[in-house]
């Protein structure tokens, strides 16, 4: 069979070469047309002449293995793939616009604009560790973005899938990817941890923050196997008026050990989210570095961050998720808040890394002028946040796994389901609607929301009245019901 050559004009499996987009190191992006898909298309055609790195062979194998089962708005679609045989290639969606590597120029970025940018990052993370996939190429030049808005991912030929041979730790001993960006795991051997992506958005925020590379811009592995031990400046070393919370989200990406990062990119999405509602530490006032001693027993400890055996990407996100409960604060709800209470307890028992949002939702008239203040003179949203605290208190849990929200909105169930959307919620506890005639004609708040989220649903009953044998109470009734 003749070579094909890669040329303007040239066809391949229907589809027709046009201008050569990019040439990186290990791919070249060429423009291409089918009659039959009126998308804008890119194929992506591996570098394999004469003295190329053999790395990058490998490294389209995997891209040709991990992009057709990717789905989603985070993500290029990916139209067509071709072999090693003939001429192998990818055919992915074109997106509009350019990399974020294009506003380098302009940084440090305001600091209110950078945490946006890293929130839909971490969303586009999520959403790609959710399909068992860790990117470990997380930089500028791998991330666009689409007209409304959302981040995409691109370039996977580092990543890993959880479900697939992982052919780059199979047939290589050094580790590939982007020196600045790299989690000091990687340099380790561990691929399947889906925090080392967080600590590479953490470096990203730190430099579009900070203007500078917080393990500056060493290539050499020695400058690289200095992170296994070294911590970066404080960004408020370098800006005195860097936000406390921004610090602490930043500092917490880079952490050295993974297990002292944010358990999961959704937990971290979260947090960006609502940085009016971060528990600030010691990391959120540090302008020093780590002192010596404490370099020097990491450097000498080498069990600091060695791997601990294989952590499958579903497995951390399981034991990880965020738990939003719906808090009802009117008189008489005291029972089943108790029983709400008992089953978000049993749940987060379970799951020491998972973390909860506390709901609840102010209820405004349709055609009426709401009030703010009670009839004691006292700002409802105010009070109404003091009781939701009041109602986790007995949790005993951690600030730092500890929110409350109170939502203002004509539609209680509509509210609670856009936050659960917006803020990647995993499981729902809600308690059941009360008998009552309003409910018979309207649906209850519990029932439209387990019937439309679109993560698992627990709907929580009080107790019963009567007692069982021994004077004891029955439990409360939750019921788990998910919601596919």
């Amino acid at each position: 069979m003749a070579k094909f050559v890669v040329q303007p004009g040239a066809e391949l499996d229907g589809f027709t070469l046009g201008e050569c987009v990019h040439r990186g190191g290990m791919a070249t992006l060429w423009s291409v047309s089918r009659a039959d898909i009126a998308a804008p298309l890119l194929m992506k055609i591996p570098r394999v002449s004469e003295g190329e790195d053999p790395a990058a062979i490998v490294s389209f194998e995997m891209e040709q293995m991990i992009l057709p089962k990717l789905k989603g708005i985070h993500v290029p679609h990916c139209y067509a793939t071709g072999d090693f045989a003939h001429q192998a290639y990818a055919v992915i969606e074109r997106i509009p616009g350019t990399t974020l590597y294009s506003r380098l120029g302009e940084l440090p970025l305001p600091y209110e604009e950078a945490r946006e940018v890293a929130l839909r990052i971490a969303t586009a993370l999520s959403d790609l560790h959710r399909q068992n996939v860790i990117h470990h190429d997380i930089k500028p030049s791998s991330i666009l973005f689409r007209p409304s808005g959302e981040a995409v991912l691109i370039d996977f030929g580092l990543s890993h899938h959880n479900q697939l041979p992982d052919l780059l730790q199979e047939e290589f001993r050094v580790p590939y990817g982007t020196a600045p960006y790299m989690a000091p795991e990687r340099l380790l051997g561990v691929r399947d941890d889906p925090r080392s992506d967080l600590f590479s958005l953490g470096v990203l925020l730190y430099f579009f923050t900070t203007g500078v590379r917080p393990f500056g811009e060493s290539e050499t592995m020695a400058g690289m196997r200095r992170r296994l031990w070294r911590d970066p400046y404080p960004p408020r070393q370098l800006k005195p008026d860097y936000p406390p919370w921004l610090q602490e989200i930043v500092l917490r990406c880079l952490e050295i050990d993974p297990v002292w990062r944010y358990p999961t990119a959704s937990q971290l999405a979260f947090e960006l989210a609502h940085p009016d509602q971060i528990k600030l530490t010691v990391r959120a006032e540090r302008i020093k570095r780590d002192p010596l001693s404490t370099v020097w027993r990491r450097r000498f400890n080498g069990n600091l961050i060695e791997p601990r055996g294989k952590s499958a990407v579903a497995a951390q996100l399981a034991s990880s998720p965020i738990v939003a409960v719906a808090i009802d604060v009117t008189e008489g709800s005291s029972e089943l808040n108790e029983a709400l209470r008992v089953t978000v307890g049993r749940i987060l028992k379970t799951l020491p890394s998972a973390r909860l949002a506390c709901l609840n939702v102010l209820k405004l008239g349709r055609v009426t002028i709401d009030r703010t203040l009670d009839e004691q003179g006292n700002n409802k949203h105010v009070g109404r946040l003091v009781t939701l605290k009041h109602w986790a208190s007995p949790l005993k849990l951690d600030e730092s796994r500890l929110t409350a929200h109170v939502l203002e909105a004509v539609d209680p169930a509509g509210a609670i389901l856009e936050f659960a959307e917006a803020n990647h919620i995993d499981h729902i506890v809600i308690g059941a609607g009360q008998n009552s005639f309003p409910r018979l004609l309207l649906g209850s708040t519990s029932a439209k929301v387990a019937t439309e989220a679109s993560c698992t649903v627990t709907v929580v009953r009080p107790p019963r009245q009567a007692t069982l044998s021994g004077g004891r109470e029955p439990p409360p009734d939750d019921r788990s019901i998910p919601v596919l």
